[in-house]
């Protein structure tokens, strides 16, 4: 079961995501609530799973060996800021920067449970948010929150996208520590247990690799 608190709901601050050990923060975003404002709409999802990726020296990271391209140069910025790109032609996916500028590590945000505007998730997968393949998934996560390349470089202390703690923790044993998902590419990288999801949370992309 999740623990949660009566603690007033907070913003996290560039100082939480400044934090070095990106595998602490991709465990530790599990509970916290992602938030968008489009266009005066909100709408938001619990974080159910998320995957790390430690920059130049992660054979999956796009920032592998210090790679900078017009695309990765994103992932170089100080912690608290996003990087979306589109993967495959068809989906977008959301990650946040942490660590300091110039430390390209980053946190895919593979899945989430509908929290927030959830008439407005609705319609932009045309799905019930009973629908576990309504936010399953980092692309299908992205399209429900409406995040596409526009979101790209924003700061999560902004009123676009943000970040906010609700006093949902969940205890180790709930937790799943897993290899990441199609980076077959990495070699011995793909087996690093980099994926955390919440077992038994029916929004998890791939809740039986475990």
């Amino acid at each position: 079961m999740k623990n949660t608190n009566n603690a007033k709901p907070q913003k996290l601050t560039f100082s939480y995501y400044q934090n070095h050990d990106v595998l602490f923060l991709a465990k530790d975003l599990l509970g916290k609530v992602l938030f968008t404002q489009i266009d005066g709409k909100r709408s938001a999802g619990i974080i159910v799973e998320t995957e790390a990726y430690m920059g130049a020296i992660d054979k999956a990271s796009h920032a592998y060996g210090g790679r900078r391209t017009n695309r990765t140069e994103t992932l170089y910025s100080h912690g608290g800021i996003s990087y979306v790109y589109l993967c495959y032609g068809i989906h977008y996916l959301f990650n946040i920067v942490t660590a300091s500028e110039g430390e390209p590590h980053a946190v895919l945000i593979r899945a989430v449970e509908p929290y927030d505007g959830l008439d407005i998730i609705e319609s932009r997968r045309g799905l019930s948010a009973g629908n576990s393949r309504i936010s399953s998934g980092p692309g299908s996560a992205a399209k429900a929150l409406g995040i596409d390349n526009t979101f790209n470089k924003k700061d999560l202390e902004g009123d676009e996208i943000w970040v906010e703690d609700h006093g949902i923790s969940y205890p180790n044993e709930q937790i799943a520590s897993v290899p990441r998902v199609g980076v077959y590419y990495a070699g011995d990288h793909a087996l690093l247990p980099w994926r955390f999801f919440v077992k038994n949370n029916k929004y998890v992309s791939k809740p039986n690799k475990i």
